[in-house]
């Protein structure tokens, strides 16, 4: 016979799920079975904007609902091939305190899971995840809920949920790629599908993060400073199609129609330490520029070579923009690790013979020219340019 809710929930009768829940902890976040005091907070946390963004917890969430689903999850843990969920307790100077969701989903084999969380507003940004996440995933690979040890754990999150997606890189998590149109949106469920990010979790891999996960350092100079992208500097952005197209692969180039899929691409590059990404903004208006960046062709920004690159909006050019901001980059990029920066021995960059400004910028900063590819570049009258090779070496 089910409990009545009136009683388990005012704490007169102990859920039965306790005695089977393993409780796991490693000293500062616990996870254990859901108590009827953790109902106020989960309705907090349904109830959440960014909750309500990325997840399809169901709209116009009450007490009840919260009610019914820590009942429904004594009952999951009853069934033997019933999802493992665990309450998240973290500790802060008022005591223990309820921090979210985490369940286990059976996967397509008894060794194979899918991980599913969801945080407590007061409990984001405290590292609070990524410690349930390794509890819940050693206890998988050690003994398994289905009958054997689990070999693999899978994650999925909407593109553009990084809450959701620096919680898979800090804990080791492989990122597969982006699955087009394979989830549903929160917001308009009968709507357009959205995209999905994938990685998973392999029984021997380390649960750490496994490439650096790119911040840019805020850096000013002579009438400029580079920061992060905001979304809201979509509106600073040009039209850029007078350019020659040669000068710039076109999906690099930050166009206003594209801007959104460029700042997640940005971000992305950025995820999976690959490039450091700065918008030049005016020390005043904090109006958007243009781009900076430190980025490498061949994998994580973690050897001794990155390469440099650059682009303006049409109004910021002709006052010195880009050569101050890749002069910042530069500095930055060969400033050892020790005092901040990235101890770049070898800087190169890349540009198209005829970009003059361009030129000007990289013989500005010492870069020397090491190489020439002859008609590499298609010009708009059909016939072919040359393009350049740079580098910048350590004084000798």
């Amino acid at each position: 016979m089910p409990l009545s809710p009136s009683r388990w929930q005012a704490g007169e009768v102990p859920l039965p799920q306790t005695e089977v829940v393993p409780t796991l902890t490693d000293g500062v976040v616990t996870l254990r079975s859901h108590r009827p005091t953790d109902i106020d907070a989960i309705l907090e946390q349904c109830t959440d904007p960014q909750t309500l963004r990325w997840t399809t917890v169901p709209r116009g969430y009450t007490r009840e609902d919260a009610t019914a689903f820590v009942e429904r999850i004594r009952e999951e843990w009853s069934d033997p091939a019933g999802n493992r969920y665990w309450a998240i307790e973290f500790v802060d100077p008022s005591g223990p305190r309820f921090g979210g969701t985490l369940d286990l989903r059976p996967g397509a084999a008894p060794s194979v899971a899918s991980v599913g969380f969801g945080l407590h507003p007061d409990a984001r940004g405290r590292g609070v995840m990524a410690r349930a996440v390794r509890l819940a995933a050693g206890q998988g690979f050690r003994e398994g809920f289905w009958g054997q040890p689990l070999r693999r754990i899978h994650w999925r999150a909407i593109a553009g949920n990084w809450g959701s997606r620096r919680v898979a890189w800090a804990t080791g998590f492989t990122f597969h790629g982006t699955i087009p149109e394979t989830h549903v949106d929160p917001a308009d469920p009968s709507g357009p599908a959205l995209d999905c990010w994938s990685g998973s979790l392999g029984a021997g891999d380390e649960m750490r993060p496994q490439t650096p996960w790119f911040t840019p350092p805020p850096l000013s100079g002579n009438g400029i400073r580079l920061r992060e992208w905001k979304d809201s500097d979509r509106d600073a952005i040009e039209d850029r199609s007078g350019d020659p197209v040669h000068w710039m692969p076109p999906a690099a180039v930050l166009s206003p129609g594209r801007f959104d899929e460029s700042l997640l691409a940005r971000r992305m590059r950025m995820a999976t330490g690959v490039a450091i990404h700065w918008c030049i903004a005016d020390p005043a208006s904090d109006a958007a520029l243009g781009d900076v960046l430190l980025f490498s062709r061949g994998g994580p920004l973690t050897g001794d070579t990155a390469e440099l690159g650059y682009q303006l909006n049409p109004s910021a050019r002709g006052r010195g923009v880009a050569r101050e901001a890749a002069r910042l980059v530069v500095d930055f990029a060969r400033t050892s690790v020790a005092e901040g920066g990235l101890g770049m021995r070898r800087l190169v960059a890349e540009t198209a013979a005829d970009n003059v400004a361009s030129n000007r910028v990289l013989e500005s900063l010492g870069f020397q020219p090491y190489g020439r590819e002859h008609a590499v570049d298609v010009l708009a009258d059909g016939t072919h340019g040359d393009g350049l090779h740079w580098e910048l070496l350590p004084a000798r």
